[in-house]
């Protein structure tokens, strides 16, 4: 009887390690899916706060060249827009680190779990 009981023991432990294991591979797959489309999002927003910002020098340029400055908006705007996007992106970056809640990379709040680990 007490060795039925062990068997039957370790057959519920067996099966719970299962379930355990597939409840940590689900929430891996949820982590690298939610930090994919973390990483869209602040892409997108680089691009989105890029265009505005060259507009905003495109605006200025305009009117410094009415003012009497030799200016051609269009290439001001055309040599600002890596340098706008270059600077764009390394604020997008420092803001998702230091977030609390952020998943960019190399955050230490991604709650990505080893199921070989358990």
């Amino acid at each position: 009887m007490a060795r039925a009981t062990q068997l039957l023991s370790t057959r519920v432990d067996i099966t719970r390690e299962r379930q355990n294991q597939a409840v940590l591979e689900s929430m891996n797959r949820r982590a690298k899916l939610q930090l994919r489309l973390q990483e869209t999002v602040e892409g997108l927003s680089v691009a989105a706060v890029t265009y505005y910002i060259v507009g905003l020098v495109g605006y200025a340029a305009k009117g410094l060249k009415a003012a009497g400055m030799h200016l051609n908006p269009e290439l001001v705007m055309g040599v600002s827009i890596p340098l706008v996007a270059i600077l764009v992106a390394l604020g997008v970056r420092k803001i998702a680190g230091s977030h609390p809640h952020g998943l960019a990379r190399g955050s230490k709040h991604l709650p990505v779990v080893d199921p070989a680990s358990s």
